[in-house]
């Protein structure tokens, strides 16, 4: 297999602006990822750091106001963003298909579960009326609907904050897609609930063997999950790596804080560091370091410059003067 082919999608580069009365929003600043066949990258940040952006730019499905403005998004090779809209339907649902963060807005509340989960099927595939609606029943039983013949006569309003989720996987599932991106699929349920469905996602990903992209701000809910995980802040990455070096060998300031924001099962009497300011302005971002004008270890060179990506280890890199800074002192120690 080459190297080209090896990739089920690329994203190079990748610039998305929202032009506002305010001005231009740059939500996503120079993003680059690759993601293999089955296997799963987490991108993890708070709120505004780019990680629906980016999932939305690939689905090429931005709000007006919203354009990617520069770099890539590449499918098997072949660079998406120039693809007219007949050729970007049959990509959404056949090729690549979006869980959104909530189940309620996402159904419309006047068309039965049903009738919205047949036209899915019946939009990107040869499937007549009959076949869609088996396939739809059996879709909402692969994802642990109970009664699924009933159900699909059901209102999304009739049923709970779980089934509806169910029901959006099911809907993202039923034409078999190479690429699912969840984007925060878990964050209005109870942790029962979202046990299962992290469950019910990796089942599938290996009866399917399909790439996901999980879109989430809770790193407890990739620990586990991912085999790379990004960790963006201000639209930009600034550490990636796995979920060991993220959680054992965090590397960027930034992750520091998010790690030291989680409650830890085995001391619970620790006390919670929250990361100190507010999350950064888009309009006004500085010139440097997205992070640094809340950082605790920042320094003059954070203020005006953007730290490059060093290579912390083989599978580990980060955006992080602070790296720099310990690479030249250890050199200067070992002189």
């Amino acid at each position: 297999m080459s190297e080209e082919n090896k990739y089920i999608l690329e994203v190079n580069d990748l610039h998305t602006s929202f032009f506002t009365d305010a001005g231009e929003v740059q939500a996503v600043n120079g993003i680059s990822f690759r993601l293999e066949p089955g296997k799963t990258l987490g991108i993890v940040g708070e709120s505004g750091s780019g990680k629906s952006v980016t999932a939305y730019s690939i689905m090429q499905i931005l709000a007006e106001t919203g354009k990617i403005t520069a770099g890539e998004v590449k499918f098997h090779g072949e660079d998406i963003t120039k693809w007219d809209g007949k050729q970007m339907q049959k990509f959404r649902g056949e090729k690549c298909s979006i869980i959104f963060q909530d189940p309620m807005t996402s159904l419309n509340p006047v068309f039965t579960v049903g009738s919205q989960l047949t036209e899915a099927v019946l939009l990107h595939t040869d499937k007549d009326k009959k076949q869609a609606w088996a396939r739809a029943v059996e879709m909402l039983t692969l994802v642990g609907v109970n009664e699924p013949e009933s159900r699909m006569k059901q209102y999304p309003h009739e049923l709970s904050g779980g089934m509806r989720q169910r029901v959006m996987i099911a809907m993202a599932l039923a034409c078999e897609p190479d690429i699912l991106i969840a984007d925060e699929p878990t964050t209005a349920l109870d942790v029962t609930i979202q046990a299962q469905i992290l469950e019910l996602m990796q089942d599938l990903q290996k009866k399917l063997g399909m790439a996901i992209i999980m879109v989430t701000h809770d790193l407890g809910v990739i620990a586990s999950m991912c085999d790379e995980i990004l960790v963006m802040y201000g639209g930009r990455v600034c550490e990636r790596g796995t979920a060991d070096d993220i959680f054992y060998r965090p590397a960027h300031e930034y992750t520091k804080g998010l790690l030291r924001s989680i409650p830890k099962a085995d001391n619970m009497n620790e006390k919670l560091v929250p990361i100190g300011g507010t999350p950064i302005n888009l309009l006004q971002m500085p010139e440097g370091c997205a992070f640094c004008p809340r950082c605790d270890a920042a320094m003059k060179i954070c203020l005006t410059q953007k730290p490059d990506e060093l290579r912390i280890s083989d599978s580990h890199l980060a955006s992080c003067w602070m790296n720099v800074k310990e690479l030249y002192e250890a050199q200067e120690e070992a002189k």
